[in-house]
């Protein structure tokens, strides 16, 4: 043990000439002196109390690097994203009101049960969503109506009135091959003569050949095409995409007499139109809801042609086409239209509405819809 000040220069006399005659007595352990200085030595290797050791700087420059390329980074995608929504802001808007979850479930829902008899309220009401090039049925409830034919279907033939069963299948047939080559047909839409379907008329029914002819050369009021074929003026407007919507229901009924049988047909046509001018991009739906019924007879008692169809009776109703315009083709609405000719006015309707019949909703003058 020492007090502090360290051997004497006897003692550490003493102790060299222990150490040289290897005196097992001699210290194995360092100093005092030695412990101070090694002592003092840690104390300059080791950081004080409470200190906190750091990345080298190479490391700090790296990180430092790796920072600003982040922030840099960072700094684009925040621009990009704000020029985005400057540019379309109903990204934004539509996700945070819920209309994009909406529009995907609209998207993904399948198609409705075949309609079968009248239905007993109108399609669902949805928020509107303004249709577009790319999606011309969105916002509305045609978008899961079947495409163009497929939307006729045609019920189980079964002898009706004292016309066969074989009869009343082959009406059946031509019914739906009228709508298709009156409705659908793309040469027709585009103003062409509608060839098909006047061949599948009785010639034998001269009034009504008469009438027909005298419409398509010469439209007006009393004889419109417009009654019995949809057609726009290519020159004006284009069908956006190839789809026509369709929805409704045929059904068979006795006729007056017997020995005649009326195939009742009632569907609604979605049209999707754009202006013909280069660049144009807004989009309008016209739609077309028609009850016709044809006659089928049997040629043993009454003077018909077999294998072709009587008009019996027939109604239009055009949602979304200009009043008073009777030249034989649709004129939807534009916003970008001057207001001309009559002032729609009236309790607005639902031309997607097929609870109830044309002639139960018609009103006088021009009326209104309240959804296209």
């Amino acid at each position: 043990m020492t007090d502090g000040r360290g051997p004497s220069d006897e003692e550490w006399a003493r102790f060299m000439e222990q150490a040289a005659a290897g005196d097992g007595n001699a210290p194995k352990e360092p100093s005092a002196r030695a412990r101070m200085v090694t002592e003092r030595l840690r104390h300059q290797q080791d950081p004080p109390p409470g200190w906190r050791t750091g990345p080298t700087w190479q490391e700090r420059e790296g990180r430092g690097r790796r920072k600003r390329r982040l922030k840099a980074v960072l700094a684009v995608v925040v621009i990009a994203g704000i020029a985005l929504i400057a540019v379309r802001p109903e990204l934004v808007i539509d996700r945070v009101t819920g209309k994009t979850q909406a529009r995907e479930d609209a998207k993904n829902a399948g198609p409705p049960a075949p309609e079968t008899a009248r239905p007993t309220a109108p399609p669902p009401s949805a928020d509107p969503d303004a249709p577009t090039l790319q999606e011309p049925f969105r916002g509305s409830p045609a978008l899961q109506w079947a495409d163009g034919a497929a939307g006729i279907e045609l019920p189980a033939a079964e002898a009706v009135g004292g016309v066969s069963k074989e009869k009343i299948a082959e009406g059946l047939q031509n019914a739906k091959a009228f709508l298709v080559a009156a409705n659908l047909d793309p040469a027709v839409l585009k103003g062409q003569r509608p060839e098909a379907a006047l061949a599948l008329l009785d010639p034998k029914d001269t009034d009504s050949a008469a009438h027909l002819e005298k419409s398509l050369a010469q439209p007006g009021k009393q004889q419109d095409p417009m009654n019995l074929f949809s057609r726009y003026n290519p020159a004006e407007l284009k069908l956006v995409g190839e789809v026509v919507k369709v929805r409704g229901r045929m059904w068979v009924e006795p006729g007056k007499e017997a020995g005649q049988a009326q195939i009742r047909v009632d569907y609604s046509f979605v049209y999707p139109l754009a202006k013909a001018a280069q660049g144009a991009d807004r989009v309008e739906r016209t739609i077309v809801r028609r009850e016709i019924s044809f006659m089928v007879a049997d040629p043993r008692k009454w003077q018909v042609t077999t294998g072709r169809l009587r008009l019996a009776d027939y109604r239009v109703d055009l949602a979304n086409s200009a009043c008073e315009v009777y030249d034989g083709y649709m004129h939807p609405g534009f916003d970008a239209d001057p207001v001309t000719g009559v002032t729609p006015s009236g309790t607005p309707e639902d031309p997607y509405d097929r609870s109830k019949s044309i002639e139960a909703t018609s009103q006088d003058g021009c009326g209104t819809v309240s959804r296209s």
